[in-house]
């Protein structure tokens, strides 16, 4: 079986299904274990099959991490209907502001590194103590 025919709505291999949602095996088997893609049933010989509609699943998780949503948010997100607009935004705005928060925490050690290089670059004599040294030594007293 081809991985296009796997992909036009037959089942597949658990290896056919990393190819065709560019992700890893592992991937899949940890998806698994934590309950955000089910596990086939292993017939008595041969290979457990994954239906195609799998592969739009695991990319909508690994679009949703790649937006910053953790595995949790992604189940929740996985649990409502398309009906569900509402819980679904404002997951999202949750997220958003997290994400926020992150870049102004980011931007702030950005510039308090920027300060401290500052200060190292005036010690060019070398006399002096370094005020990166210094400076991180204060701070874990």
């Amino acid at each position: 079986m081809t991985e296009s025919n796997c992909i036009s709505g037959e089942s597949m291999t658990i290896g056919n299904l990393a190819r065709a949602a560019d992700v890893n095996v592992e991937t899949i088997r940890y998806y698994q274990r934590i309950g955000l893609v089910d596990k086939p049933l292993k017939p008595s010989q041969g290979y457990r099959r994954y239906p195609a509609a799998i592969v739009d699943r695991i990319q909508f998780i690994k679009r949703a991490q790649d937006l910053g949503f953790t595995l949790n948010e992604i189940t929740e997100l996985l649990s409502l209907d398309d009906g569900n607009c509402d819980e679904a935004r404002t997951i999202a705005e949750h997220k958003r502001k997290v994400i926020q928060q992150r870049i102004e925490d980011l931007q702030a050690m950005q510039n308090e590194l920027a300060n401290l290089i500052k200060a190292c670059r005036h010690n060019v004599d070398g006399q002096g103590h370094c005020a990166i040294i210094e400076t991180l030594t204060r701070q874990n007293r």
